[in-house]
């Protein structure tokens, strides 16, 4: 992993006004009680040795899902120089955990922050000849200007924040 690529990241994040945080497993549960508002609902996370808190809801109902103010989810990978995770389709359907709460907290390795989004076609491109599938590309909160002011949180989160897990 290339120090300026993530550097890079964290600056796309900063200027979509997306928060983040580095941390270590060990500090996981902690920095995501941090940036968490409840109550939460989350994907397990497909990282080795790495799980979420009893406290996030990994099985949500519909109403689970409505109420929640925060969702968890990892990515694949992330786009340093458009600040973009990409949501990897799972074979229950859990990815639009990310759109429901009014915060999506991103979930991504350090290794896999890719520098540009020739390298994330590649990495797509390999992923889906092995498993076809779909994802998410997303950049920042939601938002829209089609009826005049810009309003964030129109079809999905009103925030983001990007935890990157360290190597």
């Amino acid at each position: 992993m290339v120090t300026g690529t993530v550097t890079t990241f964290e600056a796309s994040l900063d200027r979509l006004d997306v928060g983040w945080t580095h941390t270590s497993p060990d500090e996981f549960d902690s920095v995501l009680s941090e940036v968490c508002d409840d109550p939460v609902v989350g994907v397990s996370l497909p990282f080795e040795s790495l799980d979420l808190p009893s406290w996030v809801n990994t099985r949500p109902t519909p109403a689970d899902l409505r109420e929640a103010r925060t969702g968890v989810t990892a990515a694949g990978i992330a786009i340093a120089d458009y600040g973009s995770v990409v949501i990897q389709a799972t074979p229950d359907g859990a990815e639009p955990v990310s759109l429901f709460g009014d915060t999506h907290i991103a979930v991504v390795r350090e290794s896999d922050i890719l520098p540009d989004m020739p390298a994330a076609f590649s990495w797509l491109a390999e992923e889906f000849q092995s498993t076809p599938s779909s994802a998410i590309i997303a950049t920042g909160p939601s938002a829209t200007a089609d009826m005049g002011e810009l309003v964030r949180g129109a079809h999905g989160p009103k925030d983001v924040h990007v935890v990157i897990l360290d190597e």
